[in-house]
Order: structure tokens, then C-alpha cells, then sequence
């Protein structure tokens, strides 16, 4: 295994490449999933790939798991700091699957439902339905995605080290930190991913090169 760095626009442009070059591409819509600790800030990524898509001729449309989490009845059952919780519950994997990965199937609608749920206010955000463009691009971002049969067609991980992961969450989400040290051991997200980028420097990431 090797890592190279490489700058955030180069990295952008490396995996809109990446994913043009999906068998398919053009043809049928893809769905990519850019995986991460917000302390990683997947969303950034996901966002930087909207653009170098346009420009291949790949339409793009963003989606946040954050927006697909289960009614707070469900996800804080234990209490709101429960790490497991957070690993195990919080998801809405079926609505998840149901609003916007399903109708990306070959014969599939294309019509997606951006977001579902308001965390903060536990409420419908009502958000319409959007379509997405045959050969269209579904770009997907959040937490804890790698290891729920969700279909995709590239994973990207951001990776951050113990250490750094620790430094960059803000003291009220340092209780989630065991969560993500149990997605470690159980998932290995990096060794999951199709790509992984390690991210302790966001300014400066890595690109792992796998044999």
C-alpha cells in the first residue's frame, strides 16, 4: 500500500474521473457514496464533485445521510449520547433506500427525495422530489455508511487517524467517538471503500494506493 498526496482540486478531479470511468457511465445513473466523520467533512468533498462532473458532462445531485435519520422517539431511545445508538440506530437505512437509492436502479424512476427529515427539528423538511437526469450522478455524504448492503457504485472513505479524528470533533460530539472506533473494527472502512483518502491534514489529503 502506498499514500500520495494530493491537493484538494486534484482529488476532486481525480474521482470525477473515476467515476466517469465507471462501467456504464452515461448510460445508466450512478451512485457514489463519499463516507467519512463529519470531523472528515465528507459534504465538502462530495460538494468540490458537483462542478468536475458538470464539466464531464454528468449531471450531479447532493444528498446527505444527515437528512435521513430515523424520528428522534427511535434514534435517542437510549438517551442522546449513546454511542452504539449512533452506530446502530440513528440511519434511516430504509428511507435511505426507499427515497433515493432505490429509484436510481436500472428502470428506476430517478425521481429522489433530497432529504427527509429535519434532525434538528425532528420534522418532514416537505423537500419535493427531484429527477435526476439519465447518466446523472447521485453524490451521497455522511457517517458510518460502508457496511449496510447499501447499493452503490463507488465508496469513497475519508480516513482520519484516532488522534486526529479526537482533535477535530467539537467537545459536545466527543461521545461519539467510540462509535467510530467500533466502525473501525468492525467494518474497516478503509479496507471497505473503493477509494480511501486519509484526511488527518484536510488541507493537505492523501490519496491510499492499494496494490
Amino acid at each position: 500500500m502506498q499514500v500520495r498526496p494530493i491537493s484538494p482540486e486534484r482529488l476532486a478531479e481525480f474521482l470525477a474521473d473515476r467515476i466517469t470511468a465507471l462501467p456504464g457511465a452515461g448510460q445508466r445513473w450512478l451512485r457514489v457514496a463519499v463516507d467519512g466523520a463529519a470531523a472528515a467533512r465528507p459534504g465538502a468533498l462530495a460538494d468540490a464533485l458537483v462542478e468536475p462532473l458538470r464539466l464531464r458532462g454528468r449531471p450531479a445531485l447532493r444528498v446527505s445521510a444527515g437528512d435521513f435519520l430515523r424520528p428522534a422517539s427511535v434514534r435517542l431511545e437510549y438517551g442522546k449520547r449513546d454511542p452504539d445508538a449512533f452506530h446502530d440506530l440513528w440511519l434511516d437505512d430504509g428511507a435511505l433506500l426507499r427515497e433515493v437509492l432505490d429509484p436510481l436502479e436500472p428502470g428506476g424512476t430517478g425521481r429522489v427525495l433530497p432529504s427527509l427529515r429535519d434532525p434538528a427539528t425532528d420534522r418532514a423538511t416537505r423537500a419535493p422530489y427531484t429527477g435526476l437526469a439519465p447518466g446523472g450522478v447521485l453524490l451521497l455524504d455522511g457517517a458510518l455508511l460502508l457496511g449496510r448492503w447499501l447499493p452503490l457504485e463507488l465508496t469513497v472513505h475519508l480516513a482520519l487517524t484516532p488522534a486526529a479524528l479526537a482533535r477535530r470533533t467539537p467537545p459536545d460530539e466527543q461521545w461519539t467517538l467510540p462509535a467510530f472506533s467500533r466502525y473501525e473494527a468492525e467494518t474497516a472502512p478503509a479496507e471497505a471503500a473503493d477509494v480511501t483518502v486519509r484526511v488527518d491534514d484536510p488541507r493537505h489529503p492523501a490519496l491510499v494506493v492499494r496494490p
